[in-house]
């Protein structure tokens, strides 16, 4: 194995570097000046985001995780690092059309799409011209168990009537999302994996309402589209919005979650390096009982130990991001599961530290730490919860040891 970086991931990584430091991170406080004075902060889209994504298409900075044809061609190890700068701002990901879950959504369509799907919806997608949203998780069930997906889909004639309720659907609050991919069963009595599909649906397809916004430890995330409850009604959608066939749709959801683990966690390792250095500017420029907090052992151990933990999190992602570009996703599968278990633990670790180095300016709206903790404590949950991805793990090693 060979993480050393590439000529091209180098210039790549440098030139990230540059518009992160002269246009991204600048920009954060004019995108939140300009979301606070919108009348409605649900239809609001800051001015500043288009600038930042003009920019970033006029440096050739644009749809870097979307590898073939559709995307910049990049490998999963030469993504791995520029996810990681583009994490340490929440503006990162969406100035350079790398956010979830358009990047889901968009690898679910260049991969199983038909060519219609992906001129209709792809497309714009691929421009930044609309935003999606992955309609999967519902309030009724463990959805950690993706087969216990209620919601029906049934074919009437040359259509398919949807009828169900989500919740957490990642930027469907998002006036411009103009897309949802629904999952549901369209054959309970299948096969246990092959009940499910997944179906195109408009946003202003008539029986589709927007229930409410889900907050996520009080924050309502409007600057990245919110979380919608949806309720479907009598939906109706041409058969043709079916995504690679009828009961594809836990395959589809399994080809979709092995890469957006992946991005999740590359992107955490840049969240946690934003929080260790905050962590260490306060620690240098704070004096208490006549020091520098940075005098302090206790301080000191906390920093140490980030800078171990973050290294740690950083090797496993890269040699994920190695398996899965030379043995593919399913035999990089223990190492997805592992980063997914470990990486969380570690970034909140990291930011939790912080936080407290600076007492209560770290749980206020004067720093990113809280707002950053917030979104960390979430990736133990998103994609599959960490005893789920635990539990997968411990089978797959007890396995290996079984005499019978």
């Amino acid at each position: 194995m060979d993480f050393g970086f590439d000529a091209r991931t180098e210039e790549l990584r440098a030139q990230l570097q540059d518009f992160m430091d002269s246009h991204v991170h600048p920009a954060e406080p004019v995108y939140a000046a300009q979301l606070a004075e919108a009348d409605d902060r649900w239809a609001a889209h800051p001015p500043v985001m288009e600038e930042l994504k003009a920019e970033a298409r006029r440096r050739g900075l644009w749809n870097l995780f979307l590898p073939g044809e559709h995307g910049a061609g990049l490998t999963n190890l030469q993504y791995a690092p520029l996810a990681e700068i583009m994490g340490r701002s929440r503006l990162g990901s969406e100035a350079t059309n790398c956010s979830a879950p358009d990047t889901g959504n968009m690898e679910v369509l260049s991969l199983f799409g038909t060519p219609e799907q992906r001129r209709r919806w792809l497309e714009p997608l691929l421009a930044g011209e609309i935003r999606s949203a992955f309609c999967m998780t519902e309030p009724d069930v463990a959805s950690s168990d993706a087969t216990n997906i209620g919601t029906r889909i049934t074919r009437d004639g040359d259509h398919y009537v949807i009828n169900g309720r989500k919740w957490f659907s990642s930027g469907a609050m998002n006036p411009r999302c103009a897309i949802f991919i629904v999952m549901g069963k369209t054959d309970p009595d299948a096969e246990r994996h092959r009940q499910q599909s997944q179906v195109l649906v408009p946003r202003d397809t008539p029986g589709v309402r927007i229930e409410r916004s889900m907050n996520v430890f009080g924050y309502d995330d409007a600057d990245h589209g919110g979380h919608a409850e949806i309720v479907f009604e009598d939906v109706r959608v041409p058969v043709d919005n079916v995504i690679s066939g009828e009961g594809e749709g836990f395959a589809i959801a399994q080809a979709r979650l092995g890469p957006g683990r992946i991005h999740h966690c590359m992107r955490a390792i840049g969240m946690a390096e934003r929080a260790l250095e905050l962590m260490c500017r306060r620690a240098n420029e704070r004096v208490a009982f006549g020091g520098p907090l940075a005098d302090q052992g206790v301080v000191q151990h906390w920093i140490a130990e980030s800078r171990v933990k973050i290294e740690q999190a950083r090797l496993l992602v890269l040699k994920t991001a190695w398996l899965m570009d030379t043995v593919g996703n399913r035999g990089a599968h223990t190492e997805i599961q592992a980063i997914k278990v470990g990486v969380p633990e570690m970034v909140t670790w990291v930011i939790d530290r912080a936080i407290q180095a600076h007492g209560g300016a770290g749980v206020s709206q004067d720093s990113p730490l809280a707002s950053l903790y917030a979104h960390a404590r979430t990736l133990h949950i998103v994609d599959g919860p960490d005893e789920v991805h635990r539990r997968s793990l411990a089978r797959r090693e007890l396995k290996k040891y079984k005499t019978q």
